[in-house]
């Protein structure tokens, strides 16, 4: 999300993510195809009564919506229909020293699964920020993202400014 997203963007960015047609926004809103162009392309603005059904059928709030702003939580758990294939899955950790060293690791959800089924250990990303994944029961978290759990499942800041996150995506 970008924060000079305008509001024909961010319905277009919503309906995408709905895996959604213009003509099935329009046709769930009981408009023309056309209006929800002219909203994506900036041309004009959905009628202010309409908002908080569009919300509804982006699954967001109207705040969301109208703003870009989000007051979802760090870690959902989502119902079966909306979850991912697990084998679609990443496991992302992402390290921000105070100093400026940056660490991202991208790891697919069946590389860990398959690295834990024949006793693979799993390293450490930096010595110097001491982050251990060794200390991260990757069962656990497995177990988490086949129930549905996805989201910034870690996130630790130290007092000296470091930041190291998990999340599932």
């Amino acid at each position: 999300m970008s924060t000079n997203e305008t509001l024909g963007t961010r319905i277009a960015r919503l309906r995408r993510e709905k895996n959604m047609t213009q003509d099935e926004v329009a046709e769930k809103m009981n408009l023309s195809p056309q209006a929800v162009s002219k909203w994506e392309n900036d041309q004009s603005c959905p009628d202010i009564m309409l908002l908080p059904q569009l919300a509804d059928l982006f699954g967001v709030t109207t705040d969301t919506l109208l703003k870009g702003e989000t007051n979802e939580p760090a870690v959902r758990i989502l119902p079966p229909e909306e979850r991912k294939n697990f084998d679609q899955m990443m496991l992302r950790v992402n390290v921000n020293s105070a100093d400026g060293d940056i660490v991202h690791v991208n790891l697919p959800m069946p590389l860990i699964k398959m690295a834990l089924d024949i006793g693979m250990e799993i390293p450490k990303v930096n010595d110097k920020l001491g982050v251990n994944l060794k200390d991260i029961d990757m069962n656990k978290i497995i177990a988490l993202v086949e129930q549905g759990v996805i989201g910034r499942l870690v996130e630790v800041q130290s007092a000296n400014g470091d930041l190291v996150e998990v999340v599932v995506e």
